[in-house]
């Protein structure tokens, strides 16, 4: 789960589900492409700085087959899109080819 830098409200993933941004629920403070986080190391000694590229991921994974290319495993988050009264949507992203699809009850 991703927390707002401004006011710590939680950060939701956009409705269209094709772009990696993220919207705060209470302030609308918007974060793009979480995903990717660029490190800076400098080691002693050495007048060059390192830049290591990690993929950060905090999003659950479950068994969950994807439509695009048959991988078993992907991301998933729940939103409420309707009424309070009315099931959430599951989001799943492939942990392969990162296809985004949608399952609503």
């Amino acid at each position: 789960m991703l927390f707002c830098e401004k006011c710590g409200g939680i950060l939701v993933p956009k409705k269209d589900g094709k772009t990696k941004e993220f919207a705060c629920s209470k302030c609308g403070h918007k974060l793009t492409d979480t995903s990717t986080t660029s490190l800076k190391e400098e080691i002693k000694g050495q007048k060059s700085i390192s830049i290591v590229e990690k993929t950060v991921n905090t999003l659950p994974k479950i068994e969950a087959e994807c439509p695009k290319c048959g991988n078993n495993e992907a991301f998933f988050w729940t939103q409420q899109m309707r009424a309070g009264d009315e099931a959430e949507t599951q989001f799943f992203e492939c942990t392969k080819c990162k296809y985004r699809w949608r399952k609503s009850d």
